[in-house]
């Protein structure tokens, strides 16, 4: 069968994997959005549907007013002796830590801690013992990936932290995973930056502590060199065998908004690639050691088919599982029903580093029609189109002293700036339209039958390019100003 890639579109960053008896589970970074390290499951590797998230309440994880792109790390999802495990970095703390749970559509438990540093912790289950992985430095300074053992219950560190391994010479080192495989032990790692130089690298040794021996052809899987090739970013993955035997990774990358721009705003997603070992026990990876937009491949059966969601709306979504919020949210600002929310706005604006009225979906792809009713009675209320709160176009409903009107906003770093107004007079309701393009969104009210245009704006400011982070475009419904409230309704977001 073919399928496409990405597998899980939209900012779905950094994906980690697991499989418990024939289901895999997948999570995914989220940073300073709540509910923290989305989970997803499939029966097949191509279909994956989201069904909870591992960090759900604020004890279990402090994002207070962290910036944006910082809060949640990569996290890594293991099973054990019927126990889950999920263990990642709030980056804002400094902290490793890791939650397990008995019930994956259940709670997680309160975070448990290890006092090891650096990013992308990674644990390894083997007769009776286990074994924590980040990268950093080691108890005597050396950098490289480093490894100790835990007692699981605790945290506690049974050995000193070792650096193990160094990679291939490229910069941030990072994601590392361990497996046994044919009684060698297998590191995989990812280094040159979660950019446009991203690479998988691997080495492998007798001992889980090594030494290891690199690839002699690493990378094992880039597309840094396929220039006007719009997949690019490749990096960071996980390997996992499926149940006829074959090996796969799960990894991130990201797509241009074309062939020759160098921009994107959708945020790193989520990539399927085949893996093959060869008989001297060296793996290879995708096509060339690249991957693909699809893959013809009979692995998977043809009677399976590929499923993509095209239309999204407030009655065939689940505000726990497809929607999120910045930071801690205050809960009595929002009233979510199946068909209507409404939203209590306060003096928190989406310019803060803190926790404004907003409630937000991913854009999952370039093209789309995204629109809603707003009815407002004080404050400012609509879409944005939130990348971090520097950079953002919003399509808003407000009120001053002349009554209500319609704006386009945009901002873009340190310029804000109303683009276009359109007075409503004391009618306090609107239908407003954005319609998204690879390289442009469009924004419309819709009135006396018609879409009433109110200007343009690039996607590319909105892109990590221009923004930085780690992030991805969220198609966002906010209230804003002190005493603000608004309902919201015939949410409909349509991708072509």
């Amino acid at each position: 069968m073919k399928y496409n890639n990405p597998v899980i579109k939209g900012f779905y960053p950094d994906p980690s994997v697991c499989k418990a008896e024939n289901t895999y589970y997948l999570v995914c970074s989220s940073f300073q959005y709540f509910p923290g390290v989305p989970i997803f499951e499939s029966k097949d590797l191509i279909n994956w549907k989201p069904i909870g998230h591992c960090l759900t309440r604020e004890s279990q994880i402090q994002l207070g007013r962290v910036d944006s792109s910082g809060g949640v790390f990569a996290p890594t999802i293991r099973y054990n002796n019927g126990r889950f495990y999920m263990t990642t970095t709030n980056n804002s703390t400094h902290q490793n830590f890791y939650v397990w749970t008995d019930d994956i559509y259940g709670e997680w438990s309160e975070p448990i801690h290890v006092d090891q540093g650096g990013i992308d912790p990674d644990l390894y289950f083997e007769d009776g013992k286990v074994f924590f992985m980040s990268n950093g430095k080691d108890d005597n300074g050396i950098d490289g990936i480093v490894q100790c053992e835990i007692d699981i219950e605790t945290g506690v560190k049974l050995s000193p932290s070792h650096s193990i391994w160094q990679g291939t010479g490229g910069r941030y080192l990072e994601s590392p995973h361990m497996y046994k495989i044919n009684g060698l032990y297998y590191l995989m790692a990812s280094e040159g930056g979660t950019e446009y130089g991203h690479m998988v690298t691997y080495a492998r040794g007798d001992s889980i502590s090594g030494p290891f021996e690199a690839y002699p052809n690493n990378p094992v899987l880039t597309n840094r060199n396929l220039g006007g090739y719009e997949l690019q970013g490749v990096g960071h993955g996980d390997l996992i065998q499926d149940n006829d035997g074959n090996w796969w990774m799960l990894h991130l990358g990201f797509r241009q908004i074309g062939r020759w721009l160098t921009f994107h705003h959708l945020g790193r997603e989520v990539f399927l690639t085949p893996i093959t070992f060869g008989e001297d026990g060296w793996f290879t990876a995708g096509h060339n050691g690249t991957t693909l937009t699809s893959f013809e491949t009979d692995r998977i059966s043809d009677e399976i088919l590929q499923q993509e969601k095209k239309i999204y709306t407030f009655e065939n979504t689940d505000w726990k599982l497809d929607w999120c919020y910045l930071r801690h949210p205050a809960y009595e600002h929002y009233l979510l029903r199946p068909d209507t929310v409404t939203l209590k706005g306060t003096e928190v604006t989406l310019d803060a580093a803190a926790s404004p009225t907003f409630i937000g979906i991913r854009q999952r792809n370039f093209s789309a029609e995204i629109s809603c009713d707003v009815q407002l009675t004080n404050g400012e209320a609509g879409f944005t189109l939130y990348m971090d709160e520097n950079h953002h176009y919003d399509l808003a409903v407000c009120k001053d002293e002349h009554g209500y009107k319609v704006i386009e906003r945009l901002n873009i770093g340190d310029i804000k700036s109303i683009e276009h107004k359109v007075d409503l007079g004391s009618n306090n309701h609107a239908a407003l339209i954005i319609r998204a393009s690879h390289e442009r969104y469009s924004f419309f009210i819709h009135a006396d039958g018609q879409d009433i245009p109110l200007g343009t704006a690039q996607t590319r400011y909105l892109s990590t390019e221009v923004a930085g982070g780690f992030t991805g475009v969220l198609i966002g419904l906010y209230a804003c100003g002190e005493g603000s409230m608004a309902e919201f309704s015939k949410f409909k977001c349509v991708y072509h």
